[in-house]
Parts: C-alpha cells; sequence; structure tokens
C-alpha cells in the first residue's frame, strides 16, 4: 500500500491518494495533501475542509458535490454554497479533493 511521510512518519494511502486510517488525519497531513494537490490553503479552503469533517462525523460519509454546495450554502451562506466559489478553491473537483485534503473517503459517485 502507498504512503506518504510527514514530519518523518509514514501514513498509509489508497492508489489514489486519500487517507487509509481517517484517525491518522491531522493539520500536517492535511497540508501536504494540499500541497500535494496544488492547493494553497487559506482560511476558506480550511473552512470547507473542517464543514467536511464535521459533516462525515455526523453522517459517516462524504457528501458528493451537489450534496456538499447545499449543505455550505445552509451553513456559511449563499455566496459561498455555489459551485464556483468551491471550485475556484478546489479545481479538480470540490468534493474529490476537499475530501482528500480533509482525510475523508472519496465520496461516492465521484470518478
Amino acid at each position: 500500500m502507498p504512503t506518504i511521510d510527514v514530519n518523518g512518519k509514514p501514513y498509509e494511502t489508497d492508489e489514489e491518494g486519500y487517507l487509509v486510517n481517517l484517525a491518522d488525519w491531522n493539520e500536517d497531513v492535511a497540508n501536504y495533501i494540499a500541497k500535494a494537490e496544488n492547493v494553497d490553503m487559506s482560511q476558506n479552503h480550511w473552512e470547507v475542509v473542517n464543514f467536511l469533517r464535521k459533516y462525515y462525523d455526523e453522517y459517516q460519509i462524504a457528501p458528493a458535490v451537489r450534496v456538499l454546495t447545499k449543505a455550505i450554502g445552509k451553513q456559511l451562506g449563499p455566496e459561498k454554497g455555489n459551485s464556483q466559489y468551491l471550485y475556484e478553491l478546489f479545481p479538480y473537483g470540490p468534493a474529490k479533493q476537499a475530501c482528500k485534503i480533509a482525510g475523508l473517503p472519496k465520496p461516492t459517485g465521484c470518478v
């Protein structure tokens, strides 16, 4: 199984770079994955990542992009709950890329 090395500690990932063990996630791991994904983490990125982690804790599933967009709009407001805003933050797919950085499994329905 592939691994990433963050601060001298190995973390198991799947073939696509998603963490195998959700409990391994921390901000250093998130920053490492974000850098590998060419995402420069800002406060707005962290807002989405933390939202996803809370969502996963509550529902035990990583949301697909439509569900993510609606849920973020409900909690953070319509200016953030739209595809354009989320794709600006995570150009390779808000659900897919943000979930990877958040240490969550790949959302169902993502190719």
